[in-house]
Order: structure tokens, then sequence, then C-alpha cells
């Protein structure tokens, strides 16, 4: 048996992932070349579309938001040994919680009704995440099997409460009522008016800061609380935990719960940031996009963060791209995303062994591992 590959700590969050990356834009240049395409322009064009302009800024962090919330959601399982692929119902149940304190405490001021309407769409999210665990840690379970289910049993819930239960009177529309004005959170371009900055209106809002303190106080609690460090043991190995003295079932339920919370932050960047009400399929496909964006964020906060902000960058300028070149179709973006998910996952040690013999031959500057 090899032994295992070992990189400095810097190169495996940074390298590796700039190398796949950049190995997924070459093949992706390849292609739109072969159909006529300028690379070049058409990377300027991805560029510029989604950095180049204060209204295309504001749409790509607005992206990135969403990605930050799942990919979070999907790393801090990672850190427990789980496979959460449940974001996209963790998400739509965290709507729900939103929604019902937004509709029926629409008497109570902004500064309350958001706060708790954040709380709400977290604890829903949570006992949604936290049944997948239980069924892990008590009954066995895989935890993948049930979270895909738990994926479809949220969306057929919310059909059968939009069209029976929620729906706004003489609506045909399977959404509810529009939520009290003092139930929106405020968005950037409101924010920086304040300071006197004119920007462009776009569904940027205060969800992207939540997102960015979810990040930091995910890194607080998983690299400097016990009960991270039972988190990230329990996921190296689960024997070891138990001699340690730790519960795993305990820590599967609590990190799956944890998961399901953070989920929950795609709806509130949504429904309370954009859309202002609860609708069908809110969530498009962002629960599944967090996967790649924890892949490829080594399952940390900050690369979590980049690699968001990276397809961010994607979703947007991939719509610009689309619109300015003809030939380029937006099933020709999601391949291009497709092959950053397989340089950056499923081909992730395709850079490992080259490497590790690179920093192996570097001389030593001191004793001990590079």
């Amino acid at each position: 048996m090899s032994a295992p590959i070992s990189l400095p700590r810097w190169a495996d969050l940074i390298l590796v992932p700039l190398l796949s990356v950049a190995t997924a834009f070459l093949v992706g240049g390849l292609v739109v070349a072969a159909i006529g395409v300028s690379p070049w322009e058409a990377t300027k064009t991805l560029i510029t579309g989604s950095l180049g302009s204060g209204e295309a800024l504001g749409f790509t962090l607005y992206y990135t938001t969403d990605f930050i919330f799942t990919g979070l959601a999907v790393a801090l399982a990672f850190q427990a040994g789980l496979f959460n692929i449940g974001g996209e119902g963790q998400a739509t149940l965290g709507g729900l919680g939103a929604a019902l304190v937004c509709l029926y405490g629409g008497g109570l001021p902004g500064w309350l009704l958001i706060p708790l309407a954040i709380l709400a769409a977290a604890l829903f999210g949570a006992l949604w995440g936290l049944v997948p665990g239980y069924l892990q840690a008590r009954r066995g379970s895989h935890i993948v099997i049930t979270t895909i289910m738990f994926n479809w049993l949220a969306s057929t819930l919310m059909g059968y409460l939009l069209v029976n239960t929620l729906r706004a009177p003489k609506s045909m529309e399977p959404e509810t009522a529009r939520f009290p004005d003092q139930a929106a959170i405020p968005s950037a371009k409101s924010i920086l008016g304040v300071f006197g900055i004119d920007t462009a209106a776009t569904p940027l809002n205060l969800s992207f800061v939540l997102a960015l303190g979810c990040a930091l106080a995910l890194w607080i609690f998983v690299w400097r609380t016990r009960k991270g460090y039972e988190i990230r043991t329990t996921g190296a190995n689960p024997t070891a935990a138990i001699y340690g003295g730790i519960a795993p079932a305990a820590i599967v339920m609590l990190t799956m719960a944890l998961s399901g919370a953070l989920a929950s932050g795609v709806a509130v960047n949504e429904i309370m940031g954009v859309q202002n009400r609860l609708l069908l399929e809110f969530t498009a496909g962002y629960g599944f996009v967090g996967i790649a964006v924890a892949l490829m964020g080594r399952a940390h906060p900050l690369g979590v963060v980049l690699a968001s902000l990276l397809f961010g960058i994607l979703y947007q300028g991939g719509a610009e791209l689309a619109f300015d070149q003809p030939k380029i179709s937006r099933d020709m973006i999601v391949a291009i995303q497709g092959f950053v998910v397989l340089f950056a996952g499923a081909l992730d040690g395709l850079y490992r062994p080259h490497l590790a013999r690179v920093f192996t031959a570097l001389p030593r500057t001191r004793s001990g591992p590079i």
C-alpha cells in the first residue's frame, strides 16, 4: 500500500483548487474554440459580465450568497464524515418557517420581525436536517438516501401547502401573499444610499453579510471549540471518537441539525431579501451546487466563500456570455461549471502526486516536514 500523499496546508487549500479551476477553464476554452468563438473574447465577456459594473457585481454577489449558505451546510456535514445532499429540502422548509412568521407576525416592527423570521427559518431547516441525522445515528439509515428523499418530501409538502393552505386569496398562483414591508431585508442599494452612494438596483441584500458572518462563526465553532473538535474527530475516526468519550450518534444529529440551519439561509436571501413572498422552487438548485462549492473549498469556510464567488461569477457572467455570444448556449455554461466540478471534485488527485514530488524535491529550510 502506498503512503498517503501529503502536501503543505496552503497548497492543499489554495494551489490544488487553483490548478483544478485553471484546467477546467482550459478545457472549456477548447470547447468554446471548437464552435468558432474566441476563448479570449468569451473569457473577457464572462469577467466583465460578472465583475465589470456595479450591477454585474451586485448580481454576482447575490448568487454568491446562496452558494455560501449551501456550501457551508455541506462543508459542516463533511467535517463529521457525512454527505448532506438535502440542502434543497432544508432550505425549502426554512422558507416555510420564515414565511409563517412574516405572514402572521405582520404587526411586529421590522427590527423584531426580521430576526424572528431568520430564527424560524433556521429552526425549520434544522429540524428537517435533524430527522435524517437521527435516522442514520439511531436506525442505521444511509444519510445520502434519506436526504435525497427528504428533498422530494419537502417539495411535495410545499406544493400542497401553497395550493391548499397558504395561497394568497383570489390568486391562482401557488404562492403566498406578499409579506409586510417591514419583513423585507434591506437591499444593498438602500444601505449604500444612506451613505450617498448611488448604485444600480440588484437583488443583493444584507443576507450577504449574514452569509459571511455564518462563515466566520462556522470557522470559530469547528476549529476553536470543543464541540467542533468532537465533530472533526467523529468525521476522521468514529471508533477513536468513542474511545475518547465522544458519542458519535449525538454528534451526527447535532451536525445535521446545524447543517440544515445553514442551508435555510437560502430562504432568507430569496424570500425575504428578493421575492418578499413564499413561492415554489425558490431554491433553484442552489442546494446541489453547494456540494460542488464545498468540494472546491475543501470543506473550509474560507474556501467555501471563495468557491461561492467563483460559481457566482460563472452564473452571472455565464448569463451575459450566453446573451452576447449566441453560439454559446446556457447549456454550454452549465458544461463549463461541470468541468469545474469534475476537476475540483472527481479528479481531485490529478495534481497531488506531481505536487508532492515537487515539494519533496524542494530544499528544506527548517527541520521537520514542509
